[in-house]
């Protein structure tokens, strides 16, 4: 045999095993135990040793891409034939035979949004039978199922036993855990947990939104509000650095208070978009169940900020929960306090009534660092979102000003609402060509009075008419 200018001599036997072993990498095989012992063909399966390991389900996409990279030059990649849906495949499973053997099938893959243009491919399961240096091994990647959790991800490495193939392992591992651990595909991004798939059937283990920059003159608060949001979360994060040297906490937690519709969810997505590489995770009330696997990515992906919206649900007086409420409480306040004094996380908590907090969560130090009212908006602040909500329709000055004054008591919701509804009443008065005191008196009249107190509660304009 001549390999460049050099003549190589092999006997017949090694001549054989070689010819066998070429030609059998474009065989078929029906079931993964054949693929095995052809695979590892020489070594007594007593002289395999697996290892294992699991990632969470949701960083899914980055561990796709740190396979791929790892075993993109595998000798053969098959996919498997899942039979029982919610059995988690091993290779110890893979090399039983006859009646149980498991069968090859075609490669699987789901689409997984990562809130880019493109979702990232990733495999349902995968066996990549692998060669380095004449050491053969295989790696399987499969989902790993336990009742009423998310799906985890499964790796096992089989490799022949022995020093050489022990730190091949460890290699590949180390790889694997850097990859997951710069969490490339979600750092710096809007995320929230959602196990389920979108309406075009992909995968949604996190959800990224896409949300618009909101700009500061955007945030329609008084201005001695803004600058206390300012120092205790923009500056306060610009300043980490100086802090931690000081030897000073670089963890921090901040409560939202005030009416509903008054713009604290609007007031999260501007410090969400002006966070220099944070993190955002956005946690719902019902979700808080979920929030240990929050935590594990807040603490992955630092800087972040962890946002618990209407935290009055689950932190009332404990004299009013159930088991349930409790436990979940107990989760959020251990986690608040678990968190070392040098981490990068900050906790945002908005409620409606923050008289209704319980007394662990608002009354304790070191919990809640600052407490920031999101008022109902003043006279002023009413023409700016009117001028705001309404940029696309002709307003004249008196016209703000009429609205704003008119609708005073009202949240920021209110004046949305009655922005549109003005737009409305000028489309069926002249085509949109002027906006009228008329207009204000049938938006206002519907909104507040026509449909009683329940509607004007609904629209956020329920201050309003008790002032009435």
């Amino acid at each position: 045999m001549r390999i460049g200018s050099r003549t190589i001599w092999l006997c017949s036997d090694c001549n054989r095993a070689a010819e066998t072993r070429a030609d059998a990498r474009e065989e078929e095989f029906d079931y993964a135990c054949d693929v095995l012992d052809w695979h590892f063909a020489g070594v007594p399966r007593s002289k395999l040793v697996i290892t294992i390991r699991q990632f969470p389900g949701h960083m899914r996409a980055d561990v796709q891409a740190a396979v791929d990279h790892l075993f993109g030059k595998a000798v053969r990649l098959l996919g498997l034939n899942e039979e029982q849906r919610y059995e988690t495949l091993s290779i110890s499973r893979l090399l039983r035979d006859g009646r149980y053997a498991v069968a090859i099938a075609p490669l699987q893959y789901s689409d997984v949004e990562v809130g880019e243009k493109d979702p990232v491919k990733c495999l349902d399961n995968g066996l990549w039978l692998c060669e380095q240096d004449d050491l053969r091994y295989a790696v399987l990647l499969c989902a790993h199922r336990e009742y009423s959790r998310e799906p985890g991800i499964r790796i096992e490495i089989a490799m022949p036993s022995g020093a050489i193939g022990t730190a091949l392992v460890q290699q590949c591992f180390s790889e694997l855990e850097q990859a997951v651990q710069s969490a490339r595909t979600y750092r710096g991004k809007i995320l929230s947990l959602d196990s389920d798939s979108d309406y075009r059937g992909r995968s949604r283990g996190i959800t990224v939104h896409r949300l618009p920059p909101v700009a500061r003159d955007e945030v329609i608060l008084p201005e001695k509000t803004l600058r206390l949001l300012d120092r205790n979360v923009l500056n306060f994060v610009g300043s980490r650095d100086q802090l931690r040297r000081l030897g000073q906490s670089t963890r921090k937690g901040i409560l939202l208070y005030g009416p509903p519709g008054t713009g604290k969810t609007h007031t999260i997505r501007y410090l969400a978009t002006h966070l220099p590489g944070h993190t955002t995770l956005i946690i719902t009330a019902e979700q808080i169940g979920l929030l240990g696997a929050y935590m594990n990515l807040a603490r992955l992906l630092q800087p972040s900020m962890v946002v618990i919206e209407d935290v009055d649900l689950i932190a009332r007086d404990r004299d009013d929960m159930g088991p349930c409420e409790e436990s979940m409480l107990n989760k959020l306040l251990n986690e608040m306090d678990g968190l070392k004094e040098d981490a990068d996380i900050l906790f945002v908590l908005t409620t409606n009534r923050p008289e209704d907090l319980e007394g662990a969560l608002a009354g304790r130090p070191g919990r809640i660092d600052q407490a920031i009212e999101v008022p109902l908006p003043d006279e002023a602040g009413r023409g700016k979102l009117v001028r705001l909500y309404g940029k696309g329709l002709p307003l004249d000055d008196a016209i703000v000003a009429e609205a704003a004054r008119r609708s005073e008591g009202t949240s920021c919701a209110f004046i949305k609402e009655l922005t549109r509804r003005l737009a409305q009443a000028s489309l069926a008065r002249d085509g949109g060509k002027s906006v009228a005191s008329v207009d204000i008196d049938e938006a206002l009249d519907d909104m507040l009075f026509s449909g009683g107190r329940l509607n004007a509660r609904l629209l956020g304009g329920a201050q309003q008419m008790a002032a009435g």
